[in-house]
């Protein structure tokens, strides 16, 4: 036993001898094997171009501006002359700056195992080094290099869309090796979507150097590749157009191709992203924190509000799904209705009810009551699963970062949420968007394309990317005869005296389809009787505007969303605003041309409900408007029931 135990122990020792051995003779030796080519070769990274990004004429939107970086050779003493006179030359020469940040850049980058030099100076720009250029590069242990800077021409028009880049941090240098070394990353919008994009590959260079890192020949040098820009369906022009018209307001509009191109997403107000380029000053990034119209946000995918009345014609296409035949009949509105035994009002926004309604005049009137009594016959789990599927409360998929999903609500989540259980009231309330529904303004336009066209759609800001063409997604969705009703009530909101969009969209020179929504930010108590006026409350008490809308009604081309923040009615509100974005729309030509045609006939029914292709489609009450305007085509009757 004694005899084995001494084996085990001489086996042991052999063991860790022969391991210790590996390590030492070979393992190693590729460790001191690489330290020893360091010594004798440099590896040198080129940073890429950032790539440009334009909107869809060209214009740019983010560029880099050429300038240059200013580096001072390593192993300079803090306190020595040499180091001192180069930051002294500097700041005589360019006197904004400061010599005691260069100092603290250079002695927090100082070691003895540094043999790279320091960046004191980010960025000079091209024409304040012209000048001095000749003389500083003569100066020894300076190191001038050709450098870039993000510039956004646009500002706080494109801010929202565009975004910006900044400093990148630990975590970002990190997870991206080309992040780590240019140390700019894109914070928000196409430039943080697409940054892998925009930020291109590294390239290097290989150089073999002498005991004190001087290079004395290029053994290898790969190009980075860079310059991948990016192209926009957006408009500036009516970028820029929408932006100024908001004026004092607060709020967000939005112009969307119906295959899902976006001409225009305009967050208001904004905020200039140039500010955040080289590092924003604590003053200005609390003056945006604190500001109560909130400039930073993008609301178009970050503002959530509820949808109010633009929530109801994809309601009652919820309530024909769920129980076909649903919508073949009418309900009565006396102003008001309760459920069971409670005394309890739920009220329609007119005191006096609007009398018995079908579909189409429910959606023209905007009548409450008739969702009311639908809903309570459908039920909020099957009123939620079809609007989920209509594109409410999900993401749309648009190419821009951390978009919010909103909220269309069911038991279940309500549960979730609040561990309570759902009551017959909130299912009447949600019935015209209010309640717990929230939805961005980018799911209305979307859910409005899908209204027009039958197709539901992914909205898409950028159109070729590195010189790749994006290819649209779109998803056709079914309905029944009803669509036809709905879209024939979103045309009476428009362009019938009475509908709640009529003042404002009825004389354009093309046909507009639309609805208008007041989405209530605080609850009126059962004791009122007479409400105040819009205008009469506090602004933050004010209801939220919508006016969603498509165009040409019977081929439609463009999806117009606005929402007004505060803006108490959308028709008079933010119709207003999309209708002024029509205009400019048609007097810039995004129309095709087209005959007039004019039909003479109030017999409407729902086969062909402007399914035809290339024409603007007017009833007979329209006649009048259309013969103020200039029409070459005599009017004659129409042999086709457009509607």
């Amino acid at each position: 036993m004694r005899y084995k135990f001494l084996i085990v122990i001489f086996l042991a020792f052999w063991a860790v001898m022969i391991t210790r051995l590996y390590h030492v003779s070979i393992k190693s030796n590729f460790y001191y094997e690489g330290l020893a080519k360091d010594n004798v070769e440099r590896k040198e990274y080129i940073k890429p171009v950032r790539g440009e990004i334009t909107d869809a004429n060209g214009n740019l939107l983010a560029m880099n501006r050429i300038g240059f970086s200013l580096s001072i050779a390593p192993h300079l003493k803090l306190k020595g002359l040499r180091l001192h006179a180069i930051i002294d030359t500097l700041v005589d020469t360019f006197p904004d700056l400061n010599k005691t940040v260069m100092l603290k850049v250079y002695k927090k980058h100082q070691s003895p195992y540094n043999h790279h030099y320091i960046k004191v100076v980010d960025f000079i720009h091209y024409a304040s080094m012209m000048g001095a250029y000749p003389e500083l590069s003569m100066m020894e242990n300076l190191k001038i290099e050709a450098e870039t800077k993000r510039y956004y021409p646009y500002g706080k028009i494109s801010a929202h869309i565009v975004g910006y880049i900044g400093r990148s941090n630990k975590k970002e240098n990190e997870k991206d090796a080309v992040v780590e070394k240019v140390g700019k990353v894109g914070k928000s919008g196409l430039e943080r979507h697409y940054n892998q994009v925009l930020q291109g590959e590294l390239g290097y260079e290989v150089s073999k150097v002498t005991a004190t890192n001087r290079a004395v020949e290029v053994l290898e040098k790969e190009d980075p590749k860079d310059n991948k820009n990016i192209r926009l369906n957006i408009d500036i022009d009516l970028q820029k157009m929408i932006h100024d018209r908001f004026g004092e307001q607060a709020g967000v509009a939005i112009v969307m191709r119906t295959n899902g191109e976006l001409l225009a997403a305009v967050s208001y107000p904004s905020y200039d992203p140039n500010m955040f380029v080289g590092g924003i000053s604590t003053k200005d990034w609390k003056a945006l924190q604190n500001d109560l119209a909130h400039p930073f946000t993008n609301k178009f995918i970050h503002g959530t509000y509820p949808p109010g009345s633009a929530i109801k014609m994809g309601m009652a296409l919820a309530f024909e799904k769920a129980k076909p035949g649903i919508l073949e009949h009418s309900e009565h509105c006396s102003g008001h209705i309760t459920i069971g035994n409670s005394s309890h009002k739920f009220r329609c926004w007119k005191r006096g009810g609007h009398g018995t309604v079908a579909l189409r005049r429910a959606i023209m009137r905007s009548c409450d009551v008739y969702f009311y009594k639908k809903s309570l016959k459908v039920g909020i789990d099957a009123m939620s699963e079809h609007l989920h599927s209509f594109g409410l409360g999900v993401k749309t998929g648009v190419d821009l970062p951390r978009e919010y999903s909103g909220i269309v609500p069911n038991k279940a989540w309500k549960r979730k949420r609040f561990n309570q259980p759902w009551y017959l009231g909130e299912t009447v309330i949600a019935a015209i968007g209010q309640g717990y529904n929230l939805a961005t303004p980018l799911q209305v336009t979307r859910y409005t394309s899908l209204l027009a066209t039958g197709n539901l759609v992914t909205p898409q800001i950028a159109s070729v990317i590195d010189g790749n063409k994006i290819k649209n997604e779109i998803v056709p969705i079914e309905f029944d005869k009803f669509i036809y009703d709905v879209r024939k009530g979103m045309y009476d909101v428009c362009n019938v005296p009475g509908g709640t969009g009529y003042r404002a969209m009825h004389n354009l020179p093309i046909v507009v389809a639309g609805k208008t929504g007041t989405s209530q930010v605080t609850s009126i108590p059962q004791s009122t009787v007479h409400r105040l006026k819009e205008h009469e409350l506090e602004y933050f008490h004010r209801s939220h505007a919508w006016f969603t809308s498509y165009a040409p009604y019977a081929n439609p081309q463009f999806i117009v969303t606005v929402l007004v923040e505060h803006g108490g009615h959308g028709g008079s509100t933010s119709a207003p605003i999309a209708a002024d974005i029509y205009k400019w729309l048609f007097a810039h030509r995004y129309f095709d041309k087209k005959p007039v045609i004019l039909v003479a006939d109030n017999n409407l029914s729902s086969e062909n409900n402007g399914t035809v292709k290339n024409v603007d489609v007017y009833t007979e009450h329209e006649i009048r408007k259309v013969k103020q305007r200039p029409v070459r085509k005599k009017v004659r009757p129409a042999t086709l029931d457009l509607f």
